[in-house]
């Protein structure tokens, strides 16, 4: 890991600030403010206290997930501040138990990891907070959702006919896969559960006999070999052309929310702070949606006219709103996973 430049309490120091208007001076930094307002009075003084910080750690950010990519590097170029990634590949559930040992400042995470973890998580209310749907943010700021997407069916439409619900793939001709072993992939899982939808219901008893039926048909396979993908919407998307299409099965579509936090001992305070405004800012929320993810704060930007248009229109189209698993939900059927996936699907 990266050694720290500046410790938290570098570049907070008041008088290191410039005169404010009219000759007083600016109230006093607090780099681990739960608000900008608060913190830093503007994003400039905000911004000035992390480039004194110098770098921000990330972990879990794979750069073609999502477009992290560009936005890593946009960020950076942006604010002089270089950023090192940590295990890109983590999962939520490592990221926040290696913490301790790696010491990142910032997460992505899915929701129940958040919710579970939010003791170990510095509150922070990021500017357009008010943007943000209630049911998608801890009410003290521990965590707060970037972007979400749906539950897909991508598929080759030179092999096969598109799907309009799961129970379609039992047709001939259909060669299914799942993003890796739902016991261990959350997309793999959520697979499974967006195939068990009832009447906007989960029932994971439905989808543990949906894909047993392939099984034993002989139509589930891995996904080199499939001509049917079910994953996310964005990690499908990328891929549209002329030999693959994406669509989002109607009746009970399957989202879910990233959400983002703040390690309680961030090394980099500032920066860490910094990297929140920037990804829900329009530009931030933007480049997310590049990537195909459905940007949290998309409706207030459509109204303000601030949301990339063109980019929206690209995005699979969904029947209706989400299905959102509660915790409960999720954790019911995990538990009904572990008992009947190896036993009826192997």
């Amino acid at each position: 890991m990266a050694a720290i430049v500046v410790s938290a309490g570098c570049g907070a120091s008041s008088p290191e600030q410039p005169p404010a208007a009219g000759g007083q001076s600016p109230p006093p930094l607090n780099v681990r403010a739960t608000t900008l307002k608060d913190g830093f009075s503007t994003l400039d003084r905000l911004a000035e206290a992390a480039k004194r910080e110098g770098q921000l750690t990330v972990i879990g950010l794979p750069r073609d997930w999502v477009n992290y990519g560009e936005i890593i590097d946009t960020f950076s170029d942006k604010y002089g501040i270089r950023v090192t990634q940590l295990e890109p590949g983590a999962s939520s559930k490592r990221a926040v138990d290696a913490a301790a040992q790696l010491k990142p400042d910032v997460f992505d995470l899915t929701l129940d990891v958040a919710v579970a973890s939010a003791g170990r998580f510095a509150p922070y209310r990021v500017a357009g907070w008010q943007d943000l749907p209630d049911d998608v943010k801890d009410p003290s700021g521990a965590w707060y959702a970037a972007y979400g997407g749906y539950m897909a069916i991508g598929y080759d439409p030179r092999q096969v006919k598109p799907p309009a619900t799961f129970a379609d793939l039992l047709k001939p001709g259909y060669r299914v896969a799942l993003d890796g072993d739902p016991l261990r992939s959350d997309a793999a899982f959520d697979g499974v559960m967006a195939a068990s939808m009832d009447a906007r219901t989960p029932r994971p008893e439905r989808g543990v006999q949906l894909f047993a039926k392939l099984k034993r048909a002989g139509q589930l396979t891995e996904p080199a070999k499939a001509n049917v993908i079910v994953t996310w919407d964005h990690l499908q998307a990328g891929r549209n052309g002329e030999s693959w299409k994406v669509v989002i099965p109607g009746g009970s579509p399957l989202g879910a929310y990233h959400v983002q936090a703040i390690s309680k001992d961030a090394p980099h305070p500032a920066a860490a702070r910094l990297w929140q405004e920037f990804l829900f800012s329009d530009e931030g929320q933007n480049l997310l949606q590049k990537g195909y993810a459905r940007p949290a704060r998309g409706e207030a930007m459509l109204m303000k006219g601030t949301l990339d248009t063109e980019q929206a229109a690209k995005l699979p189209k969904a029947s209706g709103p989400p299905v959102i698993l509660t915790i409960p939900q999720a954790d019911a059927a995990k538990t009904y996973l572990k008992k009947e996936w190896t036993k009826s699907v192997g």
